[in-house]
């Protein structure tokens, strides 16, 4: 038999006062770079907040107020977890005392470029064991347009509860930038989309809590292709100036002198800039997630399979480019010492997830090349079975290297010396812009 109207009406009523007055209860699934920050902001601004990490090492670290998140300072995390704000959990056994759930546990691509939402369906199925009338679940993982409705859902009602009466769903993409110090979760607009009119209406309210603006869609799906279409966008965008440095390179032009004066148009122009390759956890992803759903639709998604063809092949590119330049002093590659600057996807993080400095490193290794690298932010990294350790940037260092490849512009770094103590410089991400001397630009 149905609940009466009067009933359903006062569990939507009763968590949007719990919300607007901070009693509510926050879970956050999964203290990744997007769970940790978004627990954090939670806290900070009053909320009771349970955090569960099911790796053992990371839970415990957790608890001990050591952060492992750059964004996230250890001194910041250990006054929550003193006055109570922030509880780590090491499972799901709270969930049944939260009103609101945040799942941000990792969607990974199989080898087959096939999505993997194994850890969605598990946080899902822990969630419904446990799940009591009045909550909202909020699903951030960022995954294929339909997850939310067509898997995410069918879970949370095998719990017995309704959807959209006895419990709400939504999706909000994380938009978190590592490393970003302007843009932080709480001033970064946030996307929401429900799976009815109730579940968008309490997302947005509980996200109003912590940020400054939310925007709401008409449905989850639409916010689940808005955070496709930010990277996929990059991407395209990023692979089409890729392209031009390789016709640069053959015109014998400098691509970052082409592109900052494309720039100076006020309008009809963004810029992007070429790297050696992309990495992190989501524009070399993300794309391949709508391209498996379109292709499942019979849509052949042309722009996004090239894009991802020709930054795919950066790193060789450069790793060719590279040979030819050690050729021309007159070293093989065999043999040549090679000081890697930065292995991090990006500068300012210590993540090298994808990283295509990473694949450069093993391509030359391959061909014999005696590797060694700086980052001042990942003091170890291994691929395919080698294993390297951050080398202090020393006089020595460079002066030994025959050559010097900056692939990370990390900041702090001095590389008007390094050029001057280099014997030649590669440099894949124009830190030497406006030097001349024994560089090779990308």
């Amino acid at each position: 038999m149905d609940k009466p109207r009067f009933i359903l009406y006062t569990l939507a009523v009763d968590l949007d006062k719990k919300i607007r007055e901070k009693t509510a209860r926050v879970g956050v699934i999964g203290l990744g770079y997007v769970g940790l920050p978004l627990a954090v902001a939670f806290a900070r601004k009053g909320f009771k907040v349970t955090g569960i990490e099911v790796d053992p090492r990371r839970a415990a670290n957790l608890r001990k107020g050591r952060s492992y998140i750059e964004d996230v300072p250890s001194k910041e995390l250990a006054s929550l977890i003193k006055r109570g704000a922030l509880t780590i959990s090491g499972d799901g056994s709270s969930i049944g005392k939260l009103d609101a759930v945040l799942i941000c546990v990792q969607t990974p691509l199989r080898k087959t470029k096939e999505p993997d939402i194994s850890n969605i369906i598990a946080a899902c199925r822990s969630v419904a064991r446990r799940l009591k009338p009045g909550t909202i679940v909020l699903l951030e993982s960022t995954t294929y347009p339909g997850t939310t409705q067509e898997a995410v859902l069918p879970e949370l009602a095998a719990s017995g509860l309704r959807a959209g009466k006895d419990f709400w769903l939504a999706f909000s993409p994380e938009r978190v930038d590592p490393g970003n110090q302007k843009w932080k979760i709480e001033n970064t607009p946030k996307v929401v989309g429900g799976i009815d009119e109730q579940s968008t209406a309490l997302a947005v309210a509980l996200y109003s809590s912590v940020i400054s603006k939310v925007v709401p869609v008409s449905s989850a799906t639409a916010a689940e292709l808005v955070k496709l279409l930010e990277n996929t966008f990059r991407s395209v965008n990023i692979a089409l100036v890729n392209e031009l440095a390789q016709i640069c390179d053959r015109l014998g032009l400098n691509v970052w002198e082409v592109v900052g004066a494309a720039a100076t148009k006020p309008f009809g122009f963004m810029p992007f800039w070429p790297g050696p390759g992309i990495g992190g956890h989501c524009i070399p992803k993300d794309p391949q997630l709508l391209a498996w759903k379109m292709k499942s639709l019979n849509f052949e998604p042309r722009f996004i399979e090239l894009a991802s063809t020709v930054n795919g092949q950066m790193p060789r590119y450069a790793a060719g480019r590279i040979a030819a330049l050690l050729n021309r002093d007159s070293k093989s590659v065999k043999g040549a010492k090679v000081l890697v600057l930065g292995v991090a996807y990006k500068p300012g993080v210590g993540d090298y997830r994808d990283s295509p400095s990473l694949d450069i490193m093993h391509l030359l290794a391959e061909d014999g090349a005696k590797i060694s690298y700086h980052d001042p932010h990942v003091p170890r990294v291994s691929v395919s079975g080698r294993t390297w350790t951050n080398r202090p940037l020393s006089d020595a260092a460079l002066r030994q290297a025959d050559c010097v490849l900056i692939l990370t512009a990390h900041a702090g770094v001095d590389y008007p010396r390094v050029l001057r103590l280099s014997r030649r410089v590669f440099d894949a991400r124009n830190a030497l812009a406006g030097h001349k001397g024994r560089i090779e630009r990308l």
